[in-house]
């Protein structure tokens, strides 16, 4: 069997060790630095492990003998589409390497939302000096986590030392993954929410469950002093009626780090919005060595599983695409 790593962040501790896992099942390896030089070899492949965003549908469509797609990225939308994978084809995901680095991006953010950065930000440059501007804290708000996955669940952990008022976990199932969770809630519940929401953190795959989840009826619903904050997919939330409510003063701020369409276009609103802070869809990626060296160990994890015929351990349901 052949295995076909495509990945730029490889090192060699890395490749040691999934040439050595391989190894053990007489299987062969060969590693490519980006999509366009693995393409021309694909076509006796038997296992991908790429990421499924950034082109990783081409990687697929180029293998039609492929029998697991191991995606390096936690996201798999782009593969999950009619005829990219071949049939019978197994999918697995990275969900559970970002945790670390999305959160900590998390609770920065959060943090310069409430200690008001973006306002200091415009101040210092115009070389103004002004530092009286009223401040809140994350102890006593009310914090409402979308996507209780281990993204969502590792911030909800880490701004609990933080003293909130609560901290409420929305997910498909309403299911208490942790004790952080003060209250666990089905998505179905999310608008009885909204009004008790001091800051909304939205930590969503790309399904068409989540698209425009957050709508500009339930954006209405939240407080005029609260805060949204997205690292899951732009997608998720209507963009422009988010651009008005803060244009408009009804919310307090916002933390983008995914957006509707990325990079963001010239002359979009969104790069004018008042008191938003932008990140490039920086808070995961493979810029955390502590990501990388989870990632290649997921993948030899399920790499046993996947020769002895069990379970991946992170395999992604189809039906709900993670």
């Amino acid at each position: 069997m052949k295995i076909a790593v495509v990945n730029s962040f490889m090192n060699d501790a890395h490749r040691e060790k999934i040439t050595t896992a391989a190894a053990q099942h007489h299987m062969e390896v060969a590693y490519y630095k980006t999509n366009d030089e693995a393409l021309p070899h694909l076509s006796d492949v038997d296992i991908i492990y790429a990421a499924a965003t950034g082109g990783g549908s081409k990687l697929a469509e180029a293998a039609p003998n492929l029998k697991w797609f191991c995606s390096v990225s936690a996201g798999v939308d782009p593969v999950l589409k009619p005829g990219v994978l071949p049939e019978g084809c197994l999918l697995s995901n990275s969900s559970g390497a970002y945790g670390v680095t999305i959160a900590e991006h998390l609770v920065m953010v959060t943090l310069m939302l409430l200690r008001r950065y973006p306002e200091y930000a415009e101040i210092i440059r115009r070389h103004e000096w002004k530092n009286n501007l009223p401040l809140r804290s994350i102890k006593d708000s009310r914090v409402t986590i979308v996507g209780t996955g281990d993204i969502g669940t590792r911030y909800a952990e880490r701004i609990q030392s933080f003293q909130p008022a609560a901290i409420v976990g929305v997910s498909r199932t309403g299911r208490k993954r942790s004790p952080v969770y003060d209250e666990a809630v089905k998505q179905e519940e999310l608008e009885a929410y909204l009004p008790k929401t001091d800051i909304l953190v939205l930590c969503l795959p790309g399904t068409k469950e989540t698209t425009n989840m957050i709508s500009r009826e339930r954006l209405a619903m939240l407080p005029d002093d609260a805060f949204v904050i997205n690292v899951g997919r732009g997608n998720s939330i209507d963009q422009a009626a988010l651009v008005e409510a803060l244009n408009a003063g009804h919310l307090a701020g916002a933390a983008l780090d995914v957006m509707a369409k990325e990079p963001i276009p010239e002359g979009d609103p969104l790069w004018t919005a008042k008191n938003v802070i932008l990140t490039p869809h920086c808070s995961g990626k493979m810029t955390l060595a502590y990501t990388r060296d989870k990632t290649v160990e997921m993948f030899c994890e399920d790499l046993e599983h996947f020769v002895k015929q069990e379970p991946l351990e992170h395999e992604v349901k189809r039906d709900l695409g993670y």
